[in-house]
């Protein structure tokens, strides 16, 4: 028998697919209208859109999760995410540099679709690790890289 929890982790793990394809089409087919990231109301293909730059700059960036808990109508993951600094990011030029930070994103379900996000990327171990000494951390919306991504 499947249950709620299964069917859940299942259209997590299908989103996940999406972002580490980097499919926004697809990503945006998975959230509500509007979606609150981190509590702010955005239109989904807005939210998709955050990561075109993201991904030009990092082409092989990738969300390897390393824990997903699944409470009711909410989804907790937490990621390793990698990638290498080939384009412009921040208007910081190409360092050619891997990159490895942590991720924790919380997602309210709705009707099936991700209704709401709380992300927290580390870009401040982003930025130090492209050579850009100390910045603090920002939240998915402020860096441009909400992980409904998931992100």
């Amino acid at each position: 028998m499947v249950t709620q929890r299964d069917e859940h982790r299942s259209l997590y793990l299908s989103y996940l697919e999406r972002c580490n394809e980097h499919d926004s089409d697809r990503m945006a087919s998975f959230y509500t209208s509007p979606i609150k990231v981190n509590d702010l109301p955005m239109d989904p293909a807005a939210v998709a859109a955050q990561f075109s730059d993201l991904f030009a700059a990092f082409p092989d960036w990738h969300w390897e999760m390393r824990n997903l808990l699944v409470d009711g109508d909410y989804i907790a993951a937490h990621f390793t995410v990698t990638g290498t600094h080939r384009g412009t990011f921040h208007r910081i030029a190409a360092t050619g540099r891997r990159v490895t930070i942590s991720e924790f994103t919380l997602y309210r379900l709705e009707d099936g679709k991700f209704a709401e996000v709380w992300d927290l990327s580390d870009m401040d171990a982003l930025m130090r690790q492209i050579g850009q000494g100390e910045h603090r951390t920002a939240s998915a919306d402020e860096a441009g890289t909400a992980d409904i991504r998931h992100r």
